[in-house]
């Protein structure tokens, strides 16, 4: 069988493998998109119904193209991102074809690229993106084991209230997915315990913009490295109904039952950490932090933005976190459903290459990897905090299309 010769095979047709594709095209530079499903695909099957965008349209797009069917405040579907993606797809130009999976990756003897194994044949390239994103593998702690009666799924098997069998939910995560999906299912008229650990809980909007725009004029989008001791802080903050400021006490007076961290199971008893006032503290401090430095920058710019002192007004602590529940008989609770909102894992066991550190994570700087031709895309703090948004994805690949470029011009792969 003969081998596909290409410049650039870019793996992955999601935000990043398209965004890649754009500036890859305005090099010159001969590229491949495979994507093993279709465009978009995790918007498509892995994201439940309701689910809008985080932030709104005029935000979250490539700089290159805006949204044709909701305004630029909107925050749009899930369907209307699946449809971007596939009009700028289109309107690029992008040479893409969906339905091919990257078996491995490998350098090729006489160093000349890389050897591709793919479920369509085989391809020789020079330089190769990683554009798989950062929601690769849905992680769940091995802690509940399987029993009758309850049933357990990744936040990317979610898809409405009614698709769960009836009683009680426990969700674990209040970053984003978790918060939108418990007061989704609260809302529903469900019981439900929602798992608190530590997170950012930024204010929806303050003083007349939305927290994104407060982001960017901060600073906080462009920060190169998350602060220490918060890598793996998660940030709840919602588009859904509109757009509102996540607050676990408003959830907790409409019905909800707030825990702290997920600890341990036996016997048809799960535990949890003391933590939870912590937890809710510490995302109150957030909360306030953003607020003092917008004030400081409207202050500092001389800006006529509207005053918002009742955005400081925190309630009083909800019941459930001045007495908190510390260990819960699922049974008992009528809990037969648990909703682990609890992160990804990175999967990179196709690329066969020399690109990772001791700990097997990527060994990259800015997305230009260790080994010389393979490149990383899409990934959270590639090269700043915005890296995984869409907009923060397409001016990384602006980078590391320059960077090719430049290698094409030298006639060599780095």
């Amino acid at each position: 069988m003969s081998v596909e010769i290409i410049d650039t095979l870019v793996v992955g047709g999601g935000q990043a493998g398209l965004a890649m594709s754009e500036h890859l095209s305005r090099h010159g530079i001969d590229h491949l998109v495979l994507e093993r499903h279709r465009i978009a695909e995790r918007w498509r099957t892995e994201r439940w119904d309701s689910l809008v965008a985080n932030g709104p349209a005029w935000h979250d797009r490539f700089p290159s193209m805006e949204f044709s069917d909701v305004g630029p405040d909107a925050f749009p579907s899930k369907e209307s991102v699946t449809s971007y993606f596939e009009q700028f797809a289109e309107q690029m130009n992008v040479p893409i074809r969906c339905g091919v999976e990257v078996l491995s990756v490998e350098k090729t003897a006489d160093e000349s690229g890389f050897f591709v194994e793919t479920s369509k044949g085989s391809i020789h390239a020079r330089s190769v993106v990683a554009a798989t994103g950062p929601f690769q593998k849905p992680s769940i702690p091995p802690l509940v084991p399987e029993q009758d009666g309850l049933t357990q799924m990744h936040s990317t098997a979610y898809r409405n209230p009614e698709q769960l069998s009836q009683g009680a939910v426990l969700v674990v995560g209040a970053g984003s997915s978790g918060a939108q999906i418990a007061e989704e299912l609260v809302t529903s008229g469900r019981d439900v315990y929602l798992s608190v650990g530590r997170h950012g809980r930024p204010a929806r909007s303050y003083r007349g913009k939305d927290f994104v725009w407060w982001h960017g004029a901060l600073g906080r989008w462009q920060l190169k490295a998350p602060p220490a001791g918060a890598e793996h802080v998660t940030i709840a903050v919602s588009g859904a109904n509109g757009g509102n400021t996540v607050d676990f006490r408003r959830f907790a007076a409409n019905g909800m039952s707030l825990v702290g961290i997920t600890q341990s199971f036996e016997n048809g008893v799960l535990r949890f950490a003391p933590d939870l006032a912590e937890n809710i503290a510490k995302g109150d401090e957030d909360y306030l932090l953003m607020l003092d430095e917008a004030d400081a920058y409207i202050a500092c710019e001389g800006l006529d933005f509207p005053e918002e002192p009742e955005a400081r007004e925190i309630g009083p602590k909800p019941d459930c976190v001045r007495n908190p529940i510390l260990e819960l008989d699922l049974a008992k609770a009528g809990i037969t459903t648990i909703i682990w909102a609890t992160g990804f894992e990175q999967n990179f066991d196709w690329l066969k290459v020399d690109a990772f550190d001791a700990q097997g994570k990527p060994n990259h700087e800015k997305g230009v990897s260790s080994e010389p031709g393979v490149y990383f895309l899409g990934l959270p703090w590639l090269s700043m905090r915005g890296s995984s948004f869409i907009w923060g994805v397409w001016l990384d690949a602006e980078y590391l299309g320059a960077h090719i470029a430049t290698a094409r011009r030298l006639d060599v792969a780095v």
